[in-house]
């Protein structure tokens, strides 16, 4: 394949993270991020279910206000949630476009679906970092970027089973809640926006 693109905005990163699993030659050492070759991309997502216990931490959202995230998520709002930070080269981008892509394809109805992406490098992620980051994806009001300490962003990923001791080994999960009284949909891989929103058409009405 042709591994030469010219790459803009957050298409661009999505794009170079794309690069790094399936052309790493073509990725120069110095820009590779760690682990772009440590997790082969998945053509297909593994979905399971699980009742997770969201951890009773406080969490530090983009705009920077303490909240807790157990509040945060029992709005009555179906929630699609993943982990990410913000230095990431590989996984991270293409998680996060996903997002941007489910955003766009939920319209109308995307006001009544709470996306989360929480770090899992609260020590650099600041809130200024994290609305840097939610920009360049075109994040609107229903996106939200959550940071903290690292105490609490670890005791959120064991909760989800999601903690892999460095961040350089974490993998590529999202979790889907239609409402609060319904166990979790979980994605092992990269699942795609249609994917994540057919997990919601029951519950929100989408264009």
């Amino acid at each position: 394949m042709d591994c030469m693109h010219t790459w803009r905005g957050a298409s661009a990163i999505a794009a170079f993270a794309a690069t790094a699993y399936l052309c790493p030659g073509t990725v120069p050492a110095h820009d590779a991020d760690p682990h772009a070759n440590h997790h082969a991309a998945k053509t297909n997502a593994i979905r399971s279910t699980a009742d997770y216990e969201v951890p009773d931490v406080m969490l530090v959202r983009q705009d920077g206000r303490t909240v807790s995230l157990k509040k945060e998520l029992a709005d009555g709002r179906p929630v699609v949630m993943n982990f990410i930070y913000t230095t990431c080269t590989s996984i991270c981008p293409l998680s996060s476009q996903t997002f941007s892509e489910l955003q766009d394809k939920l319209g109308g109805g995307s006001s009544k679906v709470h996306l989360v992406s929480i770090s899992i490098d609260p020590e650099q992620d600041t809130p200024a970092r994290l609305r840097e980051y939610a920009h360049k994806f075109g994040a609107g009001p229903e996106w939200r970027h959550y940071t903290g300490t690292l105490v609490a962003s670890v005791a959120v990923q064991r909760a989800f089973n999601a903690y892999r001791g460095v961040k350089m080994d974490h993998t590529p999960i999202t979790f889907v809640r239609r409402t609060p009284d319904r166990p979790w949909v979980r994605f092992d891989g990269f699942a795609t926006a249609d994917q994540l929103l057919g997990e919601l058409r029951d519950t929100v009405a989408v264009r």
